[in-house]
């Protein structure tokens, strides 16, 4: 190796790109290849979301009807099912919380979650939970469970 094959390291030189708007010597002065007019062309631009060069845009030509009632409250549903398969699979032994839905994913930390009535369930629990379904409630307590409201 001497100084006539002297070459930095593969990947640690990057071009720099154009020089843009450096004046007319550079062949990328004058608008500085933004063209001529037009929004695009001035400072300070940004395309808003949904933007149609003006035209009416998408979300404001479709109808809108109905009603979304702003106090609705969202529950996660947790099927008996569920809770009979995580028994059979010995994730859960006699309780279920809310920490023990969070944890195994069945519910997220700041969910409500409603305990539902699909399936049958087989073992007994004391089951804690926001909501239950009449089926549901009926379901635990017939196979010698308890439900907690929390």
């Amino acid at each position: 190796m001497d100084l006539s094959n002297l070459k930095p390291a593969e990947g640690s030189v990057k071009s720099q790109g154009k020089r843009i708007g450096r004046g007319q010597g550079s062949g990328k002065g004058g608008t500085a290849t933004r063209g001529h007019k037009g929004a695009k062309s001035r400072s300070g631009y940004s395309k808003k979301i949904g933007f149609e060069g003006g035209q009416m845009p998408l979300q404001r030509r479709v109808p809108k009807f109905g009603f979304t009632n702003i106090n609705r409250v969202e529950y996660q549903g947790v099927n008996l099912d569920t809770l009979q398969q995580l028994v059979d699979e010995k994730k859960i032994k006699d309780t279920l919380d809310f920490d023990t839905l969070v944890a195994l994913r069945l519910a997220g930390k700041n969910d409500l979650v409603k305990i539902m009535g699909r399936g049958e369930l087989k073992a007994k629990l004391k089951v804690s939970a926001h909501k239950f379904t009449a089926s549901a409630k009926a379901a635990i307590e017939a196979a010698g469970g308890e439900t907690v409201t929390l």
